[in-house]
Order: structure tokens, then sequence, then C-alpha cells
């Protein structure tokens, strides 16, 4: 796999000798990598001589032409600057190389060649697999030099070329392994192997579909179809082809009719002959409900482009389909709507017909290359009052994008202020003969406030919504989550009898429902937090994002996770994901305080600090947003705040300690620890508590 051919890079250095073992081992698939036999890091630090290092790992065994090398990484500069850089950079990189042995690389004044048999290089191993020998194709699992974009405009047409190239051939021996494959358990594997290699490719979809529908797990099925629909849009703004469209109504089959509306409920004054069947949304028994929600296509005020008018019908559509992942909520079809959406529509006809409780409309207008979008959420039950609005301003120039854009927004934003309202609704109402999906919100009306007694109380309801409905995944859900609090706040008299019981509920939850994006995620923070689990944990939330990447908790939720792993970029990634999808959330306090780590993890300590006064202000009762903010505050030396910090803290957990910190924290390496430690020390924090921590109880949910 060479992107460096020329006339002169044909010849090997003959006078190399050759070596029996590999003295040094390059990942260049992902993050770059390379080590030594005795397991020491000897990459480069700087970017450019990383990007050196690598182009000429990818030439092996032909020499890399320095002259070349100067072009791919300093294109922008004269010709005599970009060979002194050069200069300098092979310095470093001989330096970096030193620790794995002696003339692993050859330099001379034209060229640069790793010594033959001198590294083991992951790509090498991917482009020499073949079907008889396929293992190394395991290795491709990320993006070729995927911390190398942006070196030199140069380099990145080399990347790109390069990155074509090893998953042109990864995904031509991944399809070949495939092709013809009829035993499901093999099938599946080999399908899951393609699509790691190329996430668009329609054919291994419809493999992974057919294999898990050969094993009756139709419902396994239908969700490789709605992962791939989400792919497709994403990737290619495309949807999945008739071929693939058809293979799911197989699948489906007769029994996928889709079940009527709910009986319309009776007007005020009006008495109806028997009680309406409430038809309730898939996992959901006879003690459940969920919100009822319905969108209009929106008005288009002054279309000024042939697409202007299909804008409105078509955002309602991407919307509705956003909200079907929601699992809790009953959508209806926009199209089922449409002839309401006059201006004089008819908002009692509209819950009498379809049952809805909330009705989402909006409009849109042009100016110039420009549209706004106004959207808001109308509670039918209460004299359709306004309960959430928002307005987008977006370029024009890309309607599909916006679409995407806008729908994640709106249902992120509104999943979580349905919620709240119906929790409302259902705490202003008598508690006696509640059904366990009202005990739930019950429990929800509570949790987040944080003050203890109320947050017993939310345990009690949960408890016996489990009791009334065994099988309701989203209180063995919420009731995992609930542990996570009392033993995040340190409010538990027993935490290690706790962290079973969450342990319990969090793999019960999985169980009943494996298809509920909220309570994957859930049980995800359940596994990192409580029980450092962090690499489970990864798997949950990332199967939650894959059931719906607009729940704007599981983004929050992976990025914890990923603090904790020592990944932050990634952390901070997701973590601005959730910012961006619900940018109010009703429960910024929670996952807002992330900033607050990765700002510390990231030595940002002035960031930290005034994202930790925001936090704190927005829930003073939550103690984990406090300990990352007092880190910071002992960095900075500032003595004066770091007190008063420290003495809110303590009100809450009084025998908080560096050590308690130490024995406590999911973080998995030990310099991140150390690095918070030290902050909490400058910070005038007590180096032991009284009172010690039980042994093997990790007391997480603090930051």
């Amino acid at each position: 796999m060479s992107g460096l051919k020329s006339k002169d890079s044909s010849a090997e250095d003959a006078s190399a000798p050759a070596t029996a073992v590999p003295v040094l081992r390059l990942r260049l698939i992902g993050q770059m990598e390379a080590w030594t036999l005795s397991s020491e890091s000897v990459l480069p630090i700087g970017r450019k001589t990383r990007g050196l290092l690598a182009v000429v790992a990818l030439s092996a065994p032909r020499p890399a032409l320095r002259g070349r090398l100067a072009e791919l990484l300093w294109s922008r500069r004269p010709e005599e600057q970009a060979r002194a850089s050069l200069r300098q950079e092979i310095h470093r990189l001989l330096d970096s190389l030193s620790l794995a042995g002696p003339d692993i690389l050859t330099v001379t004044r034209d060229h640069l060649t790793l010594r033959p048999g001198a590294a083991w290089v992951d790509v090498a191993q991917v482009m020499r697999a073949s079907v008889a020998q396929p293992a190394a194709l395991k290795l491709v699992d990320g993006e070729l030099l995927e911390d190398l974009d942006g070196v030199d405009p140069s380099f990145d047409m080399w990347l790109t070329a390069e990155r074509e190239r090893l998953r042109d051939r990864a995904r031509g021996l991944a399809e070949d392994l495939l092709r013809g494959l009829s035993d499901p358990d093999v099938a599946i594997p080999a399908a899951e192997q393609l699509l790691r290699i190329d996430r668009a490719h329609e054919g291994a979809w419809r493999a992974l579909m057919k294999a898990h529908a050969a094993r009756g797990e139709r419902g396994m099925a239908v969700q490789a179809y709605d992962r791939c629909r989400a792919v497709l849009a994403d990737l290619l703004d495309a949807a999945p082809s008739p071929e693939t469209q058809k293979l799911l109504a197989e699948i489906r089959g007769p029994s996928s009719r889709r079940l009527p509306p709910r009986p319309p409920a009776p007007l005020p004054g009006e008495e109806s002959e028997e009680p309406p069947v409430l038809l309730e949304p898939r996992g959901f028994g006879p003690s459940r409900g969920g919100a009822h929600v319905g969108v209009l296509p929106f008005a288009v005020a002054n279309p000024g482009e042939e697409d202007d008018a299909a804008l409105g019908t078509g955002l309602a559509e991407e919307i509705t389909a956003a909200l079907s992942r929601f699992r809790w909520m009953f959508v209806a079809s926009s199209s089922s709507l449409a002839r309401f959406a006059a201006e004089n529509r008819d908002e009692v006809a509209i819950r009498r017909l379809f049952g809805l409780d909330f009705l989402l409309d909006g409009s849109i207008r042009r100016s110039r290359s420009r549209l706004r979008v106004a959207v808001r959420l109308l509670d039918l039950r209460h004299a359709n009052q306004v309960v959430w609005a928002r307005r987008f301003d977006r370029p024009a120039n890309d309607l599909l994008t916006l679409q995407d854009e806008i729908a994640a927004e709106v249902v992120a934003q509104i999943d979580p202020e349905i919620l709240l309202i119906e929790a409302r609704r259902v705490a202003n109402r008598p508690a006696a003969g509640a059904n366990a999906y009202q005990l739930m919100l019950r429990a929800l009306a509570l949790m987040h406030r944080l003050e203890r007694g109320q947050l017993v109380q939310a345990g009690a309801y949960l408890r016996q919504a489990i009791e009334l409905d065994p099988d309701y995944a989203a209180a063995h859900a919420w009731y995992a989550y609930w542990h996570a609090f009392m033993v995040g706040q340190n409010w538990a008299d027993d935490p290690r009898a706790m962290l079973e019981a969450a342990e319990r509920l969090a793999d019960r939850t999985i169980r009943l429902d494996p298809f509920d994006a909220r309570g994957l995620t859930i049980a995800g923070h359940v596994r990192a937090f409580l029980h450092r689990q962090l690499d489970e944990a990864l798997v949950l939330h990332e199967r939650a994002l894959a059931l719906n990447p607009n729940l704007a908790m599981a983004w929050a939720l992976t990025a914890i996770t990923h603090a904790y792993l020592g990944n932050v970029e990634e952390a901070e990634r997701c973590n601005r994901r959730y910012k961006k999808l619900s940018p109010l959330d009703p429960f910024a306090f929670f996952f807002d305080a992330f900033f607050v780590l990765i700002d510390l993890m990231k030595h940002d300590y002035e960031s930290a600090v005034a994202t930790g006064r925001s936090v704190v202000g927005m829930n003073p009762a939550f103690s984990a947003a406090y300990k990352p903010y007092l880190a910071a505050l002992g960095y900075l030396g500032r003595t004066q705040e770091a007190a008063v910090v420290r003495q809110r803290l303590l009100a809450i957990e009084p025998d908080f300690s560096v050590q308690r910190f130490r024995d406590t924290t999911p973080m998995q390496h030990e310099a991140d620890r150390a690095h918070y430690a030290e902050g909490l020390r400058r910070a005038g924090v007590a180096e032991n508590s009284s009172t010690p921590s039980p042994a093997g109880a990790p007391l997480a949910l603090r930051l």
C-alpha cells in the first residue's frame, strides 16, 4: 500500500540487514501508536513527526524520497525551508525511535526507509490478508490515522488516497468472506465486520437482516433495518433501496400492520358509553402509559423556491420519524394529520379523532438565502397552551440537512420537556390507585430535586411501580438510576447493598427491553459509575445511540464514560453533541457538570471554574459538580472561593476527602486520578476522612 510511487523509489536498501523479529509495533488504523517489544511508547509528540513516520511506514519496503516528504508535510513553504524543516523532524523521529533499538530508520541524502523486518505495521497485515487468512481484518476498527487530519493540505490529499486504498482492500476481502454464507451464526459476525469497514454497505445490512430473521430474531432484523436507514441518511442523505425495503416487508410479514390510534377522548361534558381502550406502545403492558403526540405539516409563509412547499411536509415527517424512536411516546402519523394543517384547523377535533395530548406545529419563512423555522408544542389538554417553543435560523442551501438537524434538536428537547409535564400532571393527583406508569412519573417529579427526603420517596414510588408491573423495563431503568443518585450523594445507608441492587436492576432492564435507548444508556451509566465496568458501559451507550441518536441523555452519559477512560477529546465531542441537541435541558445541572471534569482533565482550569459556578448554581444540592470545580480552584490558587465551595460540598458529604475520592473514583488512569487528587489537596480538602469507604464499594457518580 504505497502512495509514494516514483521511478527513484523502487530500489530497496540492500545494505540494510533483515531482522527476524520486529522491534517496533506501529498501529496506524485509528489513533496512531508506536510501541517497542518491552511495551514502551515511542510515539513522537509532534503531529508532523508522526506524519513523517506514517508516510515512511506506508511506503515500506520502498524508500520515501526526501523531496516528496517535504512536499507532503510543508507544501506551503519554499523548497529550502521545507527541506530544513524535514531535517529537524528527522532528528526528532530518530530520538523518539531510539528506545526501540539502533538503525531502525535508514536515512540517506535522498530518502528514508524503515529497515526491512524491523517494524510490524497493522496496515501491512491487512494488505496481506486473504480469504484463507482473514484475521487481520479485525484490525480495521477505525479510520486510517484518524488523529492526523489537517497536518498539511498536501498531506490530507495523500491521506485521503491512502484511506480509500485501505478501505477498498478491506471491503473487498470482507465481501468475499460474506459472500455465499448460509449459516446465520457465521453470517452475522461476517456482516458486522463488513459494516465496521463500510457503514453504508447495504448488502451487508441486508445480510445482517436475513441472518437475524433466519435465527427467528425478527426484532433484531428490524433493528438492523432501522440502523441501516439512520446510517444512509446520515452519510449519504439517502433512503434504503427498494430491495432493502422489500426485505423488511418480508421479515415483518402480515402481522406488522400498524395498530389503530387510541379511541378519542370525550369532550368536557360528554359521557362515553364505555371506557376507551388505550393502545400502548411496543413493550408497554396494561399498567403503563405514555404521551400521545402528533406533528402537523409546517406552514410555509412565503415560498421562494420550488422545494419550499415540500419542506413543511418533509420536516413534519422527519420529526415524526425521530419521535417514534422514543419508546414511551405514542406518535400519530403526520400524513394522517395533514388535512388539519389549514389555517382554520380544529384542535378539539384533532384531540377527539386521534386522542392526542400534545401537538407540534410550526412555520417556515424564507429571507433570501436563509430560512427561519418556528416550532411550538401545544398541550391540548390545557386549552392548547404553548408549553415549548424554539426558532431556528439556518442557511437554505441544503434542505435535507436542515430537516435532519432541526428534527434532531426538536425531538431531543421536547422529550424531557414532555416527560416533566407528564410528571407534574400526575404529581398533582392523589397517589392512591396510581398504576405503574403514574408511579414512575411521580418518582421522576421528585428525583432531580435532590432533596433527600423527596429522593427517598421517589425510590418508594419506583419500588411500588415494579411490584405492580414486574416486567416494566422503564421503571427498572429509572430505579437503577435512582440508586446511582443515592450512592453518589452519599445518602445510602448500605452502599454495598445499593450497588448490588443497581446492578440487578440494570441487568433486568436490558433483558426486559433491549431496544429501549434510555434504558440501555441508564444501564451503561450504572455499569460505568457504580461498578467501573467502563468498556461494558460504552457498548451499552453505543447501542443506545444506534437506537436513538437524538437522545441527549445518551450522549451525555457516553461523554462521562469516555472521560473516565481518559478519552478526553471524545468525551468533549459527545458532551458537545448533547449540548447541541438540548441546550436548555431540564437536567443540565447533571449533564453540564461533565464539562467541568473534562476541562479539569484538559488542565483548562479557568473554564472548569466558570462552568462549575454555573452548574452549582443550577442545583446547589448536586455534590458531584463541586468536586472538579474545587480541584480547578486549587490549581488556580483561589483559596477564598475554594473555602466557600469546600464548605458547601462538606455540607452535603461531610466525610469527603482526597483518600475517599481516590478510593471511589472510576477514573481508569493513575495519572488522571493523581492530577485530580492534587487539585483537591491544593483546595484544602483533607487527606483522610473520619469514616472509611466500604472496601470494594465504589461510591461513584462523584465527578
